[in-house]
């Protein structure tokens, strides 16, 4: 099914007018009225936008929806099944039991190997042969990749204090101290920032696995901070609900 008929569709199944999904999405009712008929097709940030009024993943509206699977244990994904961030946003990497609020549940592929012999295992197909092709399948797995890439659970903790103890020190006037750093998808923190010239520029890898927070003001207002680092870097920037009309506070070089 095409992205117009999907739109169509879904807005209609949950009894909501044009107007409603255009204040929705941060457009306007004509906006949508294109996008129904095809005379336009929503952006990379509209069909996120898109995805949570509608309650679907971003794939379900895509013209050409890819088979996903977790990027964890390897689970066909649909969007019954798929994570959520803290916002109730899809996170189409990774299934709801490996990844939710964002946080991962498994940090040893051991752990996960352990999980899945257990409860996969039939007559037919015992435990040593759901390990032997668990192990054999979960490396190919972005995140796992990533994990060990990094140096594993200890290398991942210690690497967190260190991040927050560093943008604490920042002392960035109206961020509250960060206590906790989650590990978040690329293209869910990926924000376009404006530059003077009217173009925009954004910093981060979508593909990418990140740690970060979403924190509030401590002097109030509509605005939060959102800060996003890895071993590189270090970014803060601050924004209104849905990342709308977001700030660049620093870009830091580790």
């Amino acid at each position: 099914m095409e992205t117009k008929d999907m739109i169509w569709k879904l807005r209609t199944k949950k009894g909501m007018s044009q107007e409603e999904l255009a204040t929705k999405t941060f457009v306007t009712r004509q906006a949508v009225s294109r996008w129904e008929t095809g005379e336009t097709v929503p952006n990379t940030e509209e069909l996120k936008l898109l995805s949570k009024a509608l309650d679907v993943s971003v794939n379900t509206l895509s013209r050409y929806p890819k088979a996903l699977i977790c990027q964890c244990c390897g689970m066909p994904l649909e969007d019954a099944v798929i994570s959520r961030e803290q916002d109730g946003a899809f996170n189409e990497e990774f299934c709801k039991w490996c990844y939710a609020d964002g946080k991962f549940t498994y940090h040893s592929m051991d752990e996960l190997i352990d999980f899945c012999a257990t409860h996969m295992a039939t007559e037919d197909y015992t435990e040593d042969m759901v390990r032997a092709y668990m192990q054999e399948f979960l490396p190919t797995l972005h995140y796992w990749k990533t994990y060990e890439s990094i140096g594993g659970h200890d290398a991942v903790n210690e690497m967190e204090q260190k991040l927050m103890d560093e943008i604490n020190d920042l002392q960035i006037d109206g961020m509250p101290k960060v206590e906790k750093l989650y590990q978040l998808k690329g293209d869910f923190v990926n924000l376009a920032y404006p530059l003077p010239s009217g173009a925009s520029v954004s910093f981060l890898n979508d593909n990418a696995t990140y740690l970060g927070a979403q924190l509030p003001c401590v002097f109030g207002g509509e605005r939060c901070f959102g800060v996003v680092a890895d071993v590189g870097f270090i970014l803060v920037c601050t924004y209104e609900e849905n990342g709308e009309n977001p700030e660049l506070v620093l870009y830091k070089k580790r």
